[in-house]
């Protein structure tokens, strides 16, 4: 593989402290979740900002694919849930659930542009196999 950008994130603190870019772009304060015994009300935590990630690059790929297809997904949108808990072998694991919505697109289409999406985005690849991962394409009217 040829590494195109490396994205370089410094951490101090831990879940509590706080998390910068190389570039400077993001600056974001790290607050353990009420969930996990923080107070969860002063920053974000890994899981969201996996979440934010995943979403954005499967809706940057769901894009592409449907481009190709001459499917027009621009008013998609990708909600990403993370969760995380014990694996009953001493440490945590992940789980995610990717809720995807097309407008406007008949349902075997938007299908089909899932299963492709999944085949692009980077996430995908790198969870596939490591993490249960469920895509959900949700119930839209058409016109």
């Amino acid at each position: 593989m040829k590494i195109l950008y490396t994205a370089e994130v410094t951490v101090h603190g831990g879940r509590e402290g706080e998390a910068q870019s190389s570039d400077g772009h993001l600056v974001v304060h790290l607050s353990r979740p009420k969930e996990l015994g923080g107070e969860g009300d002063h920053g974000t935590n890994p899981e969201q900002l996996f979440a934010a990630g995943y979403a954005a690059c499967f809706q940057s790929a769901l894009m592409q694919v449907a481009r190709r297809q001459h499917v027009d997904a621009g008013p998609s949108t990708i909600t990403a849930k993370v969760g995380i808990g014990p694996t009953g072998r001493g440490g945590f694991g992940l789980e995610v659930e990717l809720h995807v919505s097309i407008p406007d697109v008949d349902k075997a289409t938007s299908e089909k542009l899932v299963e492709l999406a999944d085949q692009v985005c980077p996430y995908s690849n790198a969870t596939r196999g490591n993490i249960p991962v469920k895509l959900i394409l949700e119930e839209q009217s058409l016109p």
